[in-house]
Formats: structure tokens, sequence, C-alpha cells
């Protein structure tokens, strides 16, 4: 019988075109280039170790897909946990546009009931991004993900970052926001903050440590990309590459970490080899 929490298993199909044109040729390049491209790796570096062609991914809090079908046009397997029917109407469309809707499969769920939807033990990668920030206990919440993981794996978390909100409020003009979410323990800068929960880079490592997981990169994410104005990029020439190099250049460095709207961190299990 097959596994009602795995996608349907087809012979994978890869695509000669790399999915990370998919998100550079449009504004939002600049806030998913440098994640596709560090998942993208932490991918080929899977198939490499495993010996197969298609992995077994799983994006919780998925949305319409902006991961999910990239790494589906690789060729993997992508179940995408969302709580939204709307956003998984949209991964249904979007994926059948790009043909790997066979490899694509999106449940309605979240992460604290992620084992009434997903398959304990049962994937290679494990994408966490955007849901941190939501839930009522960080901790739990990574744990759950990191129990997804197979013996050997991945978890790719984003998350949002306090020194990028703090730094957006303060060039807005709003000082005693900034500070608010400074000194807040949540960083929040106030009641009408669409944000529950942000964090430093300090903070999602050491949870993802505590949840039994080695570190294997941790990225600055929009550093740039949120504070230059969007005419700037969209009409001078060559802008847009330049910047995409500029985020992916910082994005390394951890300078930089403390300053950008959002954090990505890489953990491996630690029969996981070294990125």
């Amino acid at each position: 019988m097959s596994d009602p929490m795995r996608p349907p298993v087809s012979q994978p199909r890869p695509q000669t075109a790399s999915p990370r044109s998919e998100p550079s040729r449009s504004r939002a390049a600049l806030r998913t280039a440098v994640v596709w491209d560090v998942l993208q790796d932490a991918l080929d570096r899977r198939v490499k170790a495993t010996g197969r062609q298609a992995l077994d991914v799983l994006d919780t809090g998925g949305g319409s897909g902006n991961f999910a079908v990239p790494a589906a046009r690789l060729g993997h397997r992508v179940t995408v946990v969302d709580p939204s029917p709307n956003a998984l109407f949209a991964l249904e469309r979007r994926a059948a546009e790009a043909d790997v809707a066979d490899r694509v499969r999106g449940v309605q769920g979240d992460a604290h009931g992620l084992f009434d939807v997903a398959e304990r033990g049962g994937y290679d990668v494990v994408l966490c991004h955007g849901v941190l920030e939501y839930v009522d206990d960080p901790a739990e919440g990574i744990r759950n993900v990191v129990d997804a993981l197979r013996a050997e794996g991945v978890l790719s978390l984003l998350a949002a970052g306090l020194g990028g909100a703090v730094l957006a409020r303060a060039l807005a003009g709003h000082f005693t926001e900034a500070r608010q979410a400074l000194d807040d323990p949540d960083g929040r800068w106030g009641t009408g903050d669409p944000v529950p929960r942000r964090f430093t880079a300090e903070q999602l490592t050491g949870l993802v440590e505590a949840a039994g997981l080695r570190i294997g990169a941790v990225h600055g994410v929009r550093v740039f990309a949120d504070l230059v104005p969007g005419v700037l990029v969209d009409t001078e020439p060559g802008a847009m590459e330049a910047l995409l190099e500029l985020e992916a250049a910082a994005a390394e460095l951890a300078a930089f970490h403390s300053v950008a709207t959002q954090l990505h961190v890489l953990g491996e299990t630690q029969g996981t080899p070294e990125a």
C-alpha cells in the first residue's frame, strides 16, 4: 500500500533550466535568490550523498510553492503543508503550469499538528520558511520539523530577523517603534506589528542546535533589498543583477546578519557530511 503521507512517486524529469531563473527575473528575486541558492546546493549534496536523484522534501508553510515548485522541477518529490486553502489552491495551479503536478502534493495543516498530515522521519530535506514567527512555542516547532527528517537530512530554516526590523523603523523615522522592537523580548515594534516574533542569528542557531542538529550555514537575507527604492532597481540598467550579487556577497558575512530582514539557517543531522 502506498504511503498517504508522501507525494505520488513518478520518474523524475529534471528541467535543464535552473530554477533560480524563476525567482531571479522579478522583484521577488531579491527576497528569494540567496535562500534558493543555498537550498539548491543542499539538495544537490543530498542527491550525491544518497545516490538518489529524487529526494523526499517537506515544505512546512510552503504557501503557493515559491520553493516547492522549483524543487520539483529538479525532480524531487515535495509535500507542502500549509494552513491556508487559498495558498494550496494556488500551489496546485502553479505546479500544473510548471508541469510538476505529479511531484507536488499540498495538504492543509500546521507545524503544531505536523504529523497528522506528514510522515515522521520520512524526508531528506525539510523547509521551515516563515513559520517560526507565528508558532506559540518556537522550540516545539523546531523539534517537530526536525523529527520529520530522516537519520541523515537537512533543515532549511528561514525566519524574521530582529535587526532588519529595527533598522527599517528607524530609517522610516519611527524612532520610538525602533527602540520598542530593540527592547521587546519578541522583537515587536508595537501593537500594530503584523509579525508576532523576530529572532537574532544566535537565537535561531541555538534553537536548531538544541533540537540536535549541527549548523551548516547561516545567511542574512534581504540585507539591502527592503531598503533600496524600487524605482531605482526597476529603472536603472543592470541594477537588479548588481543588487542580487551584492545581496549574495553580504549574506555570508556575519557582520550583516544583525541588519538582515530575514535570517536563514541550514541545519544538518549529525550524520550528514559537512557542507
